[in-house]
């Protein structure tokens, strides 16, 4: 997984969810701040539920602190539109079905689900500066208390 430090290559483009319209954009350009990015695996599962409804309890902390939220996952905007109302989530949801993200990243894992092995992004959080450095990541996600870590995570970057 990329180190707090290194500058990540966000240069791609992707579909994501923001107010219910849908929109076609490279990435970069949803870095207009700084910006917190959790990976999540399914919209409409117990713990990625817990992690983004979580974090949609607590966004207007993070808006208060300067900082965008985002979360992302590989269901299509359709999917993320439903369950952005259905969550209650007011941030951007970013379809990442080609992992470009988790590549960007260096954060796909081997999985294992039912004896199938598989390759996917791990449950993992970002803080990213506008220029693409990682300024502190989120390695394993408590889904109970995501937004509870991330706060820890950006007060220690002040």
């Amino acid at each position: 997984m990329i180190e707090a430090g290194a500058k990540a290559d966000f240069d791609f483009t992707v579909k994501a969810v923001h107010n219910g319209e849908e929109k076609e954009i490279n990435f970069n350009e949803l870095l207009d701040k700084p910006t917190i990015v959790s990976v999540y695996m399914k919209n409409n599962t117990s713990g990625c539920d817990r992690q983004t409804k979580d974090l949609a309890d607590e966004s207007s902390w993070f808006k208060k602190h300067g900082y965008n939220l985002m979360a992302i996952s590989k269901d299509t905007c359709g999917s993320h539109k439903r369950y952005a109302k259905k969550q209650g989530i007011d941030f951007t949801l970013v379809s990442d079905p080609d992992y470009k993200f988790a590549e960007a990243t260096d954060s796909i894992v081997e999985k294992k689900m039912f004896g199938n092995e598989y390759e996917a992004p791990s449950r993992s959080a970002f803080v990213i500066d506008t220029d693409g450095t990682i300024l502190g990541t989120v390695e394993k996600v408590n889904t109970k208390d995501h937004a509870g870590e991330l706060k820890e995570l950006v007060e220690s970057l002040k």
